[in-house]
């Protein structure tokens, strides 16, 4: 049922008002700087207590879905839904960015320009809220491109491209190619690779539209022949995977993923929204949303749009993650593993269609996007504290700071041993945890090689975080920090502006992980009513494709207090053994990393990781490099030599054929005469022969 306008405007408020408070962000910084920050402010905690006033909704099981005339000749209407989906997610949203501007405040003081930083700040939330609000695919591509142009302009905020604002170590080379950008460059390449993604969701929801004649969600759902005629063609999984393409493209998933490991020459609360509430979640939520009308459609043979999307996941969260281990900046580090730990959400909603379980899937992957939403906006922030107070994006510079920064170190610890996933206490224990189940109990053919790597992935994450807090916290201070203090700048922590926003999003971390077990019950039983309700999703479904082998899970797997011990344990034994490797080596200090170098495999290896897999060499040889040759090539011997030929020797034909003809026209009724009587001779001899 359609909810009339003026019963849901506090739905349509949710991505009106970051827009709105946008666009009065030139005026009101009229009034003065302090009343513009906080302004900003207050915009996007309007938006996030419209969102609030939804949580009984979903709570409840139902939904607001409201819509107006958009495009009349097209029969088109913009409207909203608020179902139980994009009720958690636009809480999650809205007050992680709202936490995120108030860090602003403290974080931009004194830098120039900050009208454009929250022009664009909030229109960065609006577009991610437009996205998870709209209830067709139309309204959520205008969000879409609207994170794509806040993101290219936050990522290249600081545009006069000082070295101090660079991502990577500069003199560092990977196969000639410079390893090391500057804002505007990684805000151009962000926004390229982005687009590559978004002209493959483009032709996927035309090709929808070709055949369903609507973009709406729940229209797609109601009358589902545009399926069964898409799948007569052989249309509807490339389509779907085409949908896809943009998740890849914004999720920074693998080959797109280039993008986010360079984005990080923007200010550190633009990392941290980008990261954490917005941009690359927004991949994640569409998957999420397209997901159940896709599994809905399961008689049509949809599973393989699932397993490319769980593979996808499985090999981009073992390529960052390899590449975090080796990292010396400590936002680059925390990329990586955004890259990485959304692979984990894409295995776990790719899972769900391959499964015998649906919701299980589902539900993990979906708990996983809320607890990393958390502990990588907190572990973002207290970095963005860490580089605020040592002026150093480097590790290698930092050292010692837990007796200088007490608060930023007990707050980061803790949204650390979330993302390392320490057991029973932290979120990000219980939703990693949550895949590695779903995996397991998929009763997908390949389930085990997945669960493995996923398992790889864990070891390597626990690990690059304790090196992580090891480099900054423990040991002895680095020179750099010698040489500050020599200067009279002394470390120091940061105002409370700063470190309350952080503080409050890792203790969440923390209480959700304490009482994890019992609220990803709570999801999984909001979810598996949503799915019901929505897409007729029931309990265990019998999955059947070409090419992929599903079966249904044997029943009592799930023995301990309905955990599955495989899973379990991976989980546990992972954080054991990467956390307890990072603790020897960088907490500890009982033994040296360095020995690494000693061995020309090792060394090798590090080398590989530290040069990025040469992905990056690849894609500007292949993208830039190789086509710019092929260009000044056809330049130099098609265009300069043939084309710029072709003209002069044209030109010059016709130049003597007019001379010729002008020869002719001497004005003499003799000549006229003999040249008339030549043209006949010559006509004659020709029909003679």
């Amino acid at each position: 049922m359609v909810t009339p306008f003026n019963e849901s405007i506090n739905v349509w408020l949710i991505w009106m008002l970051p827009f709105i408070g946008a666009a009065a962000m030139p005026v009101i910084a009229k009034a003065g700087h302090k009343a513009r920050d906080y302004i900003a402010v207050a915009f996007a905690l309007g938006s996030a207590i419209s969102a609030a006033t939804l949580i009984p909704i979903a709570l409840a099981g139902d939904e607001v879905h409201s819509q107006i005339t958009w495009i009349s000749a097209l029969g088109l209407k913009a409207g909203v839904l608020a179902d139980p989906l994009a009720i958690l997610m636009t809480n999650i949203v809205a007050w992680i960015s709202f936490l995120i501007l108030v860090y602003s405040v403290g974080y931009m003081h004194g830098d120039k320009n900050l009208t454009r930083y929250w022009f664009f700040m909030l229109f960065f939330i609006g577009s991610m809220q437009l996205i998870v609000i709209s209830d067709n695919l139309l309204m959520v591509f205008f969000g879409w491109e609207g994170v794509g142009l806040a993101s290219y302009a936050l990522i290249g905020f600081w545009y006069h491209d000082r070295k101090k604002d660079y991502v990577g170590t500069e003199g560092h080379y990977a196969g000639g190619i410079p390893m090391w950008t500057a804002p505007t460059h990684a805000g151009i390449k962000a926004f390229l690779m982005t687009k590559a993604g978004d002209v493959m969701m483009l032709a996927g929801m035309f090709l929808i539209f070709m055949h369903a004649g609507t973009f709406g969600f729940k229209e797609l759902v109601a009358d589902q022949s545009w399926a069964v005629a898409m799948a007569e063609q052989n249309l509807l999984v490339p389509a779907a995977v085409l949908l896809f393409g943009g998740a890849v493209g914004k999720s920074a998933q693998f080959p797109l993923n280039e993008w986010l490991l360079e984005a990080m020459t923007g200010p550190t609360s633009v990392s941290a929204l980008i990261h954490a509430a917005t941009m690359v979640k927004a991949g994640v939520f569409l998957v999420a949303r397209i997901g159940p009308l896709f599994f809905a459609l399961s008689v049509m043979n949809t599973a393989q749009f699932f397993e490319v999307v769980a593979w996808t996941g499985a090999i981009t969260a073992f390529l960052l993650a390899t590449q975090a281990l080796v990292s010396p900046e400590i936002k680059k580090v925390l990329a990586y593993s955004t890259g990485s730990q959304i692979g984990y959400m894409m295995m776990g909603l790719g899972i769900a269609g391959m499964s015998a379980n649906f919701v299980d899937g589902y539900t993990a992957g979906f708990f996983h996007l809320m607890s990393h939403a958390m502990f990588k906006a907190a572990l973002f922030m207290g970095a963005g504290a860490l580089l605020h107070s040592v002026g150093s994006r480097f590790m290698t510079d930092m050292g010692g700071l837990k007796k200088h920064m007490p608060k930023t170190y007990i707050f980061m610890l803790l949204a650390a041993l979330s993302l390392a996933g320490a057991p029973l206490f932290t979120s990000g224990f219980w939703s990693k945890d949550a895949i590695f189940g779903a995996v397991l109990d998929s009763g997908y053919a390949y389930s085990m090689p997945l669960f493995i790597m996923a398992v790889i992935v864990a070891v390597m994450t626990a690990f690059y975080t304790f090196r992580m807090i090891g480099m900054a916290f423990f040991g002895k201070g680095s020179k750099h920090l010698e040489e500050m203090e020599a200067k009279g700048h002394k470390v120091h922590e940061v105002g409370p502006v700063m470190w309350v926003p952080y503080a409050i999003l890792a203790v969440a971390t923390i209480s959700i992980g304490v009482v994890g077990f019992v609220f990803e019950a709570q999801i999984h039983h909001l979810m598996t009513e949503y799915l019901a309700e929505s897409f007729g999703i029931h309990g265990a479904e019998e999955r059947a494709g070409e090419g992929v082998q599903i079966k249904i899970a044997p029943e009592g797997d799930r023995t301990i207090f309905g955990l599955n011990p495989l899973a379990l344990a991976g989980s546990v034994g992972s954080f054991g053994v990467g956390a307890g490797l990072g603790f020897i080596f960088y907490i500890a200090k009982k033994a040296d990393p360095a020995v690494i170098g000693r061995n020309i495999v090792t060394r090798g290896i590090w080398k590989f990781l530290y040069n990025r897999w040469y992905l990056n060499t690849i894609l500007y040889w292949g993208g830039v490099i190789g086509p710019m040759a092929i260009y000044r090539f056809i330049w130099r011997y098609f265009e300069s030599t043939v084309i710029d030929g072709i003209n002069p020797a044209f030109q010059n034909s016709m130049t003597y054929a007019s001379k010729i003809v002008k020869a002719g026209q001497t004005g003499t009724t003799q000549t006229y005469l003999f040249v008339f009587a030549a043209g006949i001779i010559i006509v004659l001899m020709l029909l003679l022969l």
